[in-house]
C-alpha cells in the first residue's frame, strides 16, 4: 500500500508539493493583479473612456466591413440551445476547461507545463497593460446596437452585480483573454494528445471560443484578434525565456537526469 501511495503521489506531484504550491501562488498572484485593474476603472471618467473606446472599435470594424457581431447574436438568439450552449461555454472556457487543461499538462505532460505556464503569465501581463491603458466596454453594454447579455439571461446572475464586479473587471474587453487562453491551451494539447479526434477538437477550439464570445455579446471581433496577439507575444517571450533554462522551460526540454530535472523545476 505505501508503495502504491508513493507512486500515486509521484504522478500527481511530479516535482513535489512545493512545486505545486509555487504554481498555485503564481496563478493566484496573476489573478490578484488582474483584480487590481478593477480599481483603475472604478470611477465615472474611466467608465466614460471605456464606452468611448468601444464605440471607436465599432467604427473601425464598420470601416473594415467586419462589424457582424449584432447579426451573429441575432442568429444565435433564434436557436436557444445554441445561445445557451455558448453561454455555458463562455463561463466554463475561462475556468474549468482552462484549469483542467493546465492540470492535465502538469500531471501527465509535466515537461511541457512550464513553457505553457510562462506563456500564460506573459500574455496575462500584456493583457493587464491593455486593460489599464485601453479600458473597453463589452458589446452587451450597447443595447442600441441590438446586443443583449446572453450569459446573464442564462445564469440568472447579472454580470454587473456587486459580487461579479468585485471579482472581474467589466471593462476588460481588450484583449480577449478567452481567446488568448483558448490558443495557449489548444496549440500545446493538439501537439500532445494522441487521439486524432482530440487533436481535431483542440485545433478547432479557438474558433469555437471566438464564436462564443461574440454571440454572447462579451467581446468584439477586434478583441479576439488582440487576444490572439497577446497569446502570440506570450509564446514568443516564453520561447526566449526557454533559452535561459532549456532543460525546464522548453516546451520539449532536452532530457535531463531525474534528480537534476526535479531540482531545476520551478
Amino acid at each position: 500500500m505505501p508503495s502504491r501511495l508513493s507512486t500515486a503521489l509521484g504522478r500527481l506531484l511530479p516535482n513535489g508539493p512545493l512545486d505545486v504550491l509555487r504554481q498555485v501562488v503564481l496563478f493566484v498572484g496573476a489573478f490578484q493583479l488582474y483584480r487590481l485593474t478593477r480599481g483603475v476603472v472604478d470611477n465615472p471618467e474611466a467608465a466614460t473612456t471605456a464606452f468611448s473606446n468601444a464605440r471607436d472599435l465599432i467604427h473601425v470594424e464598420q470601416a473594415l466591413n467586419i462589424f457582424i457581431e449584432p447579426s451573429l447574436q441575432t442568429f444565435a438568439a433564434g436557436q436557444q440551445w445554441l445561445l445557451d450552449g455558448a453561454s455555458w461555454m463562455y463561463v466554463n472556457s475561462q475556468t474549468s476547461i482552462t484549469l483542467g487543461a493546465l492540470t492535465w499538462l502538469y500531471i501527465f505532460r509535466n515537461e511541457s507545463f512550464y513553457f505553457v505556464r510562462n506563456m500564460f503569465l506573459v500574455a496575462f501581463g500584456v493583457a493587464l497593460i491593455g486593460y489599464a491603458v485601453f479600458p473597453t466596454a463589452p458589446p452587451r453594454f450597447f443595447p442600441e446596437w441590438g446586443f443583449f447579455d446572453a450569459v446573464s439571461d442564462f445564469t440568472g446572475v447579472p454580470q454587473d452585480s456587486v459580487t461579479i464586479n468585485e471579482l472581474f473587471n467589466p471593462y476588460a474587453a481588450v484583449p480577449s483573454m478567452h481567446v488568448a487562453f483558448a490558443l495557449m491551451i489548444s496549440v500545446p494539447l493538439a501537439r500532445l494528445v494522441k487521439w486524432r479526434a482530440l487533436k481535431v477538437f483542440w485545433c478547432l477550439y479557438p474558433l469555437l471560443v471566438v464564436f462564443v464570445i461574440v454571440v454572447t455579446a462579451n467581446h468584439f471581433i477586434a478583441d479576439a484578434v488582440l487576444g490572439a496577439a497577446a497569446a502570440g507575444i506570450g509564446a514568443l517571450v516564453a520561447r526566449a525565456m526557454a533559452r535561459a533554462r532549456p532543460h525546464v522551460w522548453c516546451f520539449e526540454p532536452a532530457r535531463a537526469q531525474p534528480a537534476q530535472a526535479t531540482a531545476a523545476a520551478s
